[in-house]
């Protein structure tokens, strides 16, 4: 190789590499954190096939047993050196309930490396939350969380020490809002996200007590309009796949520089 040649980028994670497991099916939660993540940092994906809660609780509510498949990405995440794994579902936490990421956290911290970091989304969401002096969150929820789901979304994050408003159940548009809730995404509409209808229907319902806007779920697309709800709503803008990225990244030690993607980085 000539001294004037340089190797070409491997998106290798020497600064730090971290696990995420997530939903089979989607795309989202990869492309974001693709999208955000910083240079020398790299993303690993381990898809899961279980229906939420992916850790089940056993009779008395002391501890969890993980679903087949995430039982087995986190034995394969332990031979990589991650820096931090992260429960990447949304639903899993709130439909998990009051110690269910605690729980989780211990089973999987049993499985992976010592060193590596153990996290979930519903954990994440809450330093987040802490950190940008969120305390009455606008919840934004997507299309496909069903009316049960939804009040239990709302009890979870109440639970986390926070007065949330809301929640703002997004409206996919004619030929979609038909669709069963439970069907929305077996039929395809995970692929088909738009944010522009999404960041008009925050902006437009954003109410005034509310001091932020979290948008809940990470087959949820919406990075790409964090920064412009921000400037418009004047309020920190939070979404699930930014909040588990910002806070993986700190618990991996890396302070690197993300811009276009929310107030939050920069704290």
């Amino acid at each position: 190789m000539s001294g004037q040649t340089r190797p070409s980028p491997d998106n290798w994670g020497w600064q730090a590499r971290i696990g995420m497991f997530i939903v089979s099916s989607e795309a989202v939660p990869e492309a974001e954190w693709w999208a955000m993540c910083p240079p020398h940092v790299s993303v690993h994906a381990a898809r899961v096939a279980a229906k939420a809660p992916w850790a089940r609780w056993n009779a008395d509510r002391s501890a969890v047993t993980l679903e087949p498949d995430l039982q087995r990405a986190a034995e394969h995440f332990a031979g990589m050196r991650l820096g931090a794994v992260v429960i990447g579902h949304s639903s899993s936490s709130i439909l998990g309930g009051a110690g269910w990421d605690a729980a989780t956290v211990a089973a999987i911290s049993g499985i992976v490396r010592p060193e590596t970091q153990v996290t979930t989304n519903g954990i994440d969401g809450q330093a987040a939350m802490l950190a940008a002096g969120v305390r009455r969150p606008f919840i934004v929820l997507p299309p496909w969380f069903n009316d049960a789901t939804a009040e239990a979304a709302m009890t979870y994050y109440r639970g986390l020490g926070v007065a949330p408003v809301g929640p703002l159940r997004y409206d996919p548009g004619r030929g979609w809002r038909e669709v069963p809730h439970g069907e929305m995404y077996p039929q395809g509409l995970g692929f088909e996200q738009e944010v522009e209808p999404l960041y008009a229907q925050i902006r437009a319902a954003c109410p005034a007590e509310a001091d932020g806007v979290f948008i809940a779920g990470t087959g949820f697309r919406c990075v790409a309009i964090l920064d412009a709800l921000e400037r418009d709503l004047q309020r920190p803008v939070l979404s699930a796949n930014q909040v588990s990225l910002w806070h993986c990244l700190r618990l991996a030690g890396v302070r690197a520089q993300v811009s276009g993607y929310g107030s939050l980085f920069g704290l």
